[in-house]
């Protein structure tokens, strides 16, 4: 989180705040603004999360055709970036070779980042071997364009490992990020190891998971992040309605008061230099 000065008032109130007559900046690291959620009041979405302070969205493909919305929509909002790629539980749905469109999208100026891809065993309507397949071909498309990956990964934390592990043995430390994690401690110590930051999404604020805030403690102040994956599992005291980007202050609350610092997405993604690769 940043501050900056807003004509000498404060416009912000809580424990995320400083009293200091300046006002907190963060940012949404993970948010499908291009689901049909959002086709009614997408305007006043994006509003509202500029209300709360959110001046960056990182707005993520699952699909082909979703990662092309998602590229129009940073064209659309100054405040919204994309990420573009395909989601494991999508990848029977796409060719067999996807690097030609993806290669068309990362030149597009506002693409920050690859994904969300990776592994996914609670569903089962893609094969696993194929997600494997894709997830390698995101892995190695990303370091061949030097972007960060946005890692999707749902009861299958010890195949993602390993399969970060293969890259990581014979490429080095890996850009990129565990989005709404979920795993335990050894496995967020895992993916640090490899290079990756971790980002938790509003199941860190849930009662139940005492298990998962003590896994972020293991997560450096530079290295942790926090996101809605709206329009999906929103934080606790908006719980059961439609996730939303301004919501993302919320979970941010529940982190442990150690001047942590989400601002690194800026950094770690918007600002990165455009890799001649991508041209």
């Amino acid at each position: 989180m940043t501050a900056r000065k807003r004509h000498g008032a404060s416009l912000c109130s809580g424990p995320w705040c400083p009293d200091n007559g300046v006002m907190a900046d963060f940012f949404d690291t993970h948010a499908h603004l291009d689901f049909p959620d959002f086709a009614a009041d997408l305007d006043a979405v994006v509003e509202r999360a500029q209300l709360a302070g959110i001046t960056r969205v990182v707005c993520i493909g699952t699909t082909l055709a979703g990662s092309r919305r998602v590229v129009e929509l940073a064209a659309r909002f100054p405040s919204v970036y994309a990420v573009v790629g395909v989601h494991p539980n999508h990848a029977h749905e796409e060719p067999e070779n996807i690097v030609p469109e993806l290669t068309e999208l990362v030149r597009q100026p506002k693409v920050v980042g690859i994904g969300e891809t990776g592994l996914d065993r609670y569903w089962d309507r893609a094969p696993f071997d194929m997600q494997e397949d894709y997830f390698r071909r995101h892995l190695e498309f990303c370091r061949s364009r030097q972007l960060p990956v946005i890692i999707h990964c749902r009861e299958a934390e010890a195949d993602v490992v390993r399969m970060l592990r293969e890259q990581f043995d014979q490429h080095g430390p890996i850009a990129g990020l565990m989005h709404s994690f979920a795993g335990d401690a050894p496995t967020a110590t895992s993916c640090l190891e490899m290079g990756l930051h971790i980002s938790f999404s509003g199941m860190i604020t849930f009662p139940k998971s005492d298990a998962l805030r003590e896994a972020a403690q293991v997560v450096p102040m530079d290295r942790l992040l926090v996101e809605t994956d709206a329009p999906y599992l929103a934080p606790q005291a908006v719980r059961g309605k439609r996730n939303e980007p301004a919501f993302v202050v919320e979970t941010d609350r529940h982190r442990q008061p150690r001047d942590r610092s989400n601002d690194i997405i800026f950094e770690f993604l918007v600002k990165r230099p455009r890799s001649k690769h991508r041209q």
